[in-house]
């Protein structure tokens, strides 16, 4: 593919939504576009949107799958509000993707499928591409099908084979359209169809047709460059927030000198970690997919009483299930990750659509006092760091920690600095090995008087034997107790555990150190907050916005943060559970702003609410 002759224009930033039917490629599309994006060193953000059916009638509203892409030459925090580009397939990913486009946006859509009968299955009266609707847009009619099946001619292929490789076509034409890499590309071609020589060869074929049609053809004049964005000097990869939260457990097993235990059951969106971890073997990783989330969680909690970092992965439904062995956990006072990626509810609710509607589950939803602790990322990337933090408070203090993880930062993806190993926490456990108290007696509920915690006995140490169960204990022996005092002093105690809990104290965004409004998030809503703020500001505007990875216990400032505050503005894709939590605790009129629409915030939309904020009170 020889160097462009066509104009090239510098942008700073650019948005493109891939859109098609599920069973077009979108996800794939999106994914190698931003793996060739990540080889530029661009910054980059991406939201996967897809349904929930494994597949759903073709050409339908409900079967439309899509992929947005953002990259940039500087640092951002979102995958965008408004694509300026759409790839639309067929009819009804145009009439799904639409109402997203800014005036002006490109619309690169496959005239090959707007039949009349493709037209009629999503209302459409009269051909979008004839009517003048789209007058708004620069609209780029590309027959992608018959262009694909044109150029696979001489190798033979069968027409259904040659259609179905429109996507590397379409990929192909949008990695001219703004000069990514192609090599890494069609490498990719070779190793997923390394079986199949003769899709490898229509699939590279396909990419090479698109990729001459941007330079060959008239309907492009211009090509896009978007140069490198500046960021810390050292090794980069992307990531989405599943794969990170894999690596993050793995990394949390070798600092630890643990085997790693995973009971899991499948459920969307957690399966990808499992799927991950079950390719690390080699760094002393266990992997058992249950028969159910019970078994699931009852095999991980086995592990950590072996001895092991025990670890289960579900979404909403599946921690309503595993509610009952999460408070024999709290009994127990064992170490146990609990990784909750979360999807919209209730019941099963949109099972690829986001949420953050389990902090109520995660904070109160077990049966009697069993407090535990709960942290959650904010990125993509920073699923490492928080898979590392849950290991090191479960390991230290002998607690289930819960990880809320979204949907949003599960499938997204970002560019990940790789860690330097000696830059990782020691997570290292001292084992009890032999008795705790004078007289040669091993005591079970015998406390570390710094972290509260109890002794980590492995079954089978000579000497230490000792009842487990979910029957109260008592105090320091743990025999079964039926005491009233003794209750209350180990249901306190349990509780004042988690409260010694170490934690950071919250840092606070507040350039202009004179705002009187703070934004307090947590988890995924920091992009669009961040977005929002840093939007605020450049147009002269005074906000803080501080944000909170450690929800149990939380951290010690807090209450001293939000005191130094006229409002404080909580946006939460639920219904107020974390701004309710701050009014019980600190007595403060939290201001909550809700969305619960299965979609993340845009920062448009923040931005339009802190500003009224701001300026009215």
């Amino acid at each position: 593919m020889a160097a462009s002759a066509k104009r090239v224009e510098q942008l700073d930033r650019v948005i493109i939504r891939f859109a098609g039917d599920s069973g077009d490629g979108m996800q794939l599309t999106g994914d190698r576009f931003t793996s060739e994006t990540a080889q530029l060193g661009n910054d980059i953000s991406t939201l996967p949107n897809f349904p929930a059916e494994i597949r759903a009638p073709a050409g339908t509203l409900p079967g439309v799958s899509s992929f947005q892409v953002h990259f940039a030459d500087y640092d951002i925090l979102t995958p965008g509000d408004a694509p300026d580009v759409l790839v639309a397939m067929n009819p009804a990913a145009l009439k799904a993707n639409v109402a997203d486009l800014p005036p002006g946006a490109d619309i690169i859509v496959n005239t090959d499928e707007f039949t009349r009968r493709n037209l009629a299955k999503v209302g459409y009266s009269a051909s979008p591409l004839e009517d003048g609707s789209l007058a708004a847009f620069a609209v780029h009619p590309v027959a992608l099908t018959s262009l694909t099946v044109g150029a696979l001619t001489d190798l033979g292929v069968a027409k259904k084979d040659g259609e179905r490789a429109k996507n590397m076509f379409a990929l192909g034409l949008l990695s001219w359209m703004y000069s990514r890499p192609f090599e890494s590309t069609l490498r990719f071609l070779e190793r997923k169809f390394a079986k199949r020589p003769d899709l490898v060869a229509a699939n590279k074929a396909a990419f090479q047709a698109g990729w001459n049609y941007g330079e060959t053809t008239e309907l492009f004049s211009v090509r896009y460059e978007i140069k490198p964005a500046k960021m810390s000097p050292g090794t980069y990869r992307n990531i989405t927030g599943n794969q990170a939260l894999a690596l993050g457990l793995v990394a949390a097993a070798v600092r630890s000198g643990l085997p790693l235990f995973l009971g899991a059951y499948p459920i969307t969106p957690a399966s990808d970690i499992l799927h991950e971890l079950s390719k690390h073997k080699r760094f002393g990783v266990t992997t058992m997919q249950a028969e159910d989330e019970i078994a699931a969680i009852g095999a991980a909690l086995g592990a950590a009483y072996g001895g092991a970092l025990g670890v289960t992965t579900t979404s909403g439904p599946g921690v309503a299930l595993k509610g009952e062995t999460i408070s024999l956990a709290v009994a127990l006072e064992l170490p146990l990750v609990i990784v909750d990626v979360q999807r919209a509810g209730p019941s099963t609710g949109m099972p690829t659509k986001t949420e953050q509607a389990d902090l109520n589950m995660a904070l109160f939803g077990r049966h009697g006092e069993a407090p535990l602790a709960v942290i959650a990322p904010k990125s993509p990337s920073d699923c490492f760091h928080a898979a590392l933090e849950a290991a090191r408070i479960a390991l230290t203090y002998r607690t289930p920690v819960i990880l809320l993880s979204d949907n949003y930062v599960a499938n997204g993806s970002e560019p990940w600095l790789l860690p330097s190993v000696g830059e990782l926490p020691d997570l290292r456990v001292a084992f009890a090995t032999a008795p705790n108290t004078d007289d040669g007696r091993f005591l079970p509920y015998l406390r570390d008087p710094e972290t509260m915690a109890r002794p980590w006995a492995v079954p089978g140490t000579p000497g230490l034997e000792h009842r487990i169960g979910g029957l109260e204990k008592a105090d320091k022996t743990g025999d079964i107790s039926y005491d009233p005092a003794n209750h209350e002093f180990m249901v306190r105690t349990r509780q004042a555990r988690i409260e010694a809990i170490s934690v950071p104290d919250v840092d606070v965004e507040d350039p202009s150190e004179d705002a009187t409004v703070l934004v307090l998030g947590w988890g995924s809503t920091y992009g669009p907050i961040g977005a929002a703020c840093r939007t605020l500001r450049q147009r002269g505007l005074s906000i803080a916005q501080a944000h909170l990875r450690h929800l149990s216990p939380l951290p010690a400032n807090l209450g001293e943060v939000l005191a130094g505050y006229d409002r404080v503005v909580v946006p939460e894709m639920n219904l107020g559970q974390l701004a309710a939590v701050i009014r019980a605790r600190y007595l403060v009129d939290a201001v909550p702003f809700n969305q619960v629409s299965g979609l993340p915030f845009t920062a448009a939309t923040l931005e339009s609410m802190l500003e009224d904020v701001v300026k009215n009170g």
